[in-house]
């Protein structure tokens, strides 16, 4: 574990703190703390930092409720800036948005890939129903169709994991990767909703194999 005496505060006794959703990975917020707020973070297991403008320490959500519940932290190379992996219980901005960061400065045209991103096509389809879109025709063909796509290319998996062919399985695997989302999208289930579900099956596992080791 990393030594908390070897941190580099600032001439004013602050270190920048970057803060992230544990179960996406996305940037909410980046403060500043002293050593008191990150005591305090520690011996509470929620965020408190330093206000720079107001001089004083602020926990996070104490009026709002919207209280961040640390994971973990984690120093750079230079241990002067620290990464705060938090469970959120509302937004992160004073705006109301999930996270400050949402004003667009530059942008390549080049979006990465991600299951979020893919999500958001999907119920952007289950809205306007393009014409000719392979997922309107899912969406209008309804339930019962989507659910024996995602028991076929289940098939498929199994057909192709047991072929041993690794090529064809991780083919297999995003064609029902991409139906079971289509298929989050009719019911209403979101990626995050899964990622909290995965979330308690690991805490759970995690005790569970500490009591068969004790």
């Amino acid at each position: 574990m990393f030594d908390i005496e070897k941190l580099k505060f600032d001439s004013r006794g602050l270190i920048p703190a970057v803060v992230t959703d544990t179960e996406t990975g996305k940037v909410l917020m980046v403060a500043y703390m002293n050593r008191e707020s990150l005591d305090i973070s520690i011996r509470e297991g929620y965020t408190c930092f330093f206000s720079r403008s107001r001089q004083e320490l602020w926990r996070k959500g104490e009026t709002s409720g919207n209280k961040q519940r640390i994971v973990s932290i984690t120093a750079d190379c230079d241990a002067d800036t620290l990464l705060v992996s938090v469970v959120k219980s509302g937004p992160a901005c004073h705006t109301g948005a999930e996270s400050c960061f949402f004003n667009p400065v530059y942008e390549s045209g080049e979006q990465p890939f991600s299951v979020d991103g893919l999500y958001e096509l999907l119920l952007g389809r289950k809205r306007e129903r393009p014409e000719g879109s392979y997922t309107t025709y899912l969406f209008e063909k309804g339930r019962d169709k989507i659910l024996k796509k995602v028991g076929e290319e289940s098939t498929e998996v199994i057909i192709a994991g047991k072929a041993d062919d690794r090529a064809e399985t991780v083919y297999e695997l995003a064609d029902l990767a991409y139906h079971a989302l289509v298929l989050m999208a009719d019911m209403g289930i979101t990626p995050d909703d899964v990622r909290r579900e995965l979330a308690g099956r690991h805490v759970i596992d995690h005790k569970v194999k500490q009591e068969k080791m004790t």
